[in-house]
């Protein structure tokens, strides 16, 4: 291809980005995106496993950590029945993919915080400890929203120690999805399938828990997900090698 014919194609490619970048694309897209969520969540078939002791506490009251592996953030739009969609505050990254996951989010009738572990960790903190303090639920990706994959960061349990409110993890999977090529291995679930969402049992976090401690607790949180993500996937016919945990980067 000669210099001339790549720079007849430039302009076509600067029309695509602009276009893929408009905010009326990106609103549309959310749009299709949350009828998507909405519609395999109606035609799939979902069995709910949750320890008595984690049923109690959310039908008590849901003031609650919901933590979850990126992953599996679709199915996870399902797995919340206890109280109004609009008092569960899920925290999304503040980088430009954050935001548009957090308008799909936000249009199923879930409400959002900005912040990461890693970018605007201090104040998505302080948000979040707003929010439990009155009585609202939170979702967190404690892997997310760069990774490594299935490896819990500490955002999550400081969370719980600063509020004094349990993390319950949560994972889920189902008979037939795609596993995407992703960093986190993304399930995309497939409408009319049959899936599994399964609680572990809550973690509290002491208010005085020592730096030992918070890394502990971390671990502990991280090896509940892991091990309901495995169970969750040989129950639906997956390879356990399908979903590994990535290796802690040096």
């Amino acid at each position: 291809m000669t210099p001339r014919q790549q720079k007849k194609k430039s302009p076509l490619k600067s029309w695509g980005k602009m276009i893929a970048r408009s905010a009326l694309f990106q609103d549309l897209l959310a749009r299709l995106i949350a009828f998507y969520i909405q519609f395999f969540g109606k035609t799939c078939r979902w069995q709910v496993e949750l320890p008595a002791e984690s049923r109690a506490l959310l039908e008590k009251n849901p003031n609650v950590i919901g933590c979850f592996w990126h992953g599996r953030m679709l199915m996870m739009c399902h797995a919340w029945p206890y109280g109004p969609k609009d008092n569960f505050h899920m925290l999304i990254s503040t980088h430009r993919d954050g935001r548009f996951i957090a308008n799909t989010i936000e249009k199923i009738g879930f409400q959002t915080v900005s912040g990461s572990s890693q970018r605007g960790g201090g104040s998505a903190l302080v948000g979040l400890n707003r929010i439990l303090r009155q009585g609202g639920a939170v979702g967190i990706t404690p892997d997310g929203p760069r990774g490594p994959r299935m490896r819990a960061k500490a955002g999550a349990i400081k969370t719980a120690q600063l509020s004094g409110v349990p993390v319950l993890p949560v994972s889920g999977s189902l008979r037939h999805a795609w596993f995407l090529r992703s960093w986190d291995r993304f399930c995309l679930p497939r409408p009319f399938s049959r899936g599994v969402i399964a609680w572990g049992s809550p973690i509290y976090v002491p208010r005085d828990a020592d730096d030992t401690l918070l890394e502990t607790k971390c671990r502990e949180l991280e090896q509940a997900l892991n091990d309901l993500t495995t169970q969750s996937d040989q129950r639906m016919g997956h390879p356990i090698e399908l979903c590994e945990p990535e290796a802690e980067k040096a």
